[in-house]
């Protein structure tokens, strides 16, 4: 019985680390991911609320990224502006599982959420391989990418990054609501 659960997760994980990454005009493959706060969210109820920003970081890849950071506060900086469009602002911090949620909390110790922000952890990579994001090379975890959403699960924006940098800038994403 061991032996057939294995050889079924490992063939889940090769379909899952295949996947395309969606485009604009796909619907945003569904997903739960827990909070800092153990707390279990399904983005398709998030998105369900209005406009929805999905923003991939790049986790804990040995260090706490600068440039993730630099995105996080200009993102946060323009709070005020993402609430009076009514835009939900979903963060995903992937990662190995282990220490995933230390790493997690001491990157948001710095930073105040809003209630319309969200940041969610993906441990092990579930979700950055669902959405084919994931940089399987040393010392990386995922691309970095934003997606803007709405009606529903409907993509209208994507931008993924094959590098640190390329990233999407808060003013850039709020046009994108309009």
């Amino acid at each position: 019985m061991r032996i057939i659960r294995t050889t079924f997760l490992a063939i889940l994980c090769s379909l899952a680390i295949g996947a395309a990454t969606p485009d604009v005009g796909d619907e945003a493959p569904d997903f739960t991911l827990r909070s800092l706060a153990g707390e279990a969210v399904t983005f398709s109820k998030i998105a369900a609320k209005g406009p929805t920003v999905l923003i991939v970081l790049r986790g804990y890849p040995g260090y706490q990224c600068p440039v993730c950071n630099r995105q996080v506060q200009d993102f946060l900086s323009k709070a005020d502006a993402f609430a009076e469009k009514g835009a939900e602002v979903v963060m995903i911090y992937p990662g190995p599982a282990e220490k995933l949620e230390t790493r997690a909390a001491e990157f948001a110790e710095d930073k105040k959420f809003p209630k319309n922000f969200h940041l969610l952890l993906d441990p092990a990579y579930a979700f950055t391989n669902q959405y084919g994001l994931r940089w399987d090379a040393p010392k990386e975890t995922a691309y970095p990418a934003t997606f803007v959403l709405g009606p529903g699960l409907s993509i209208r924006y994507r931008l993924v990054s094959d590098s640190h940098g390329g990233r999407s800038k808060a003013a850039d994403v709020l046009g994108e609501l309009d």
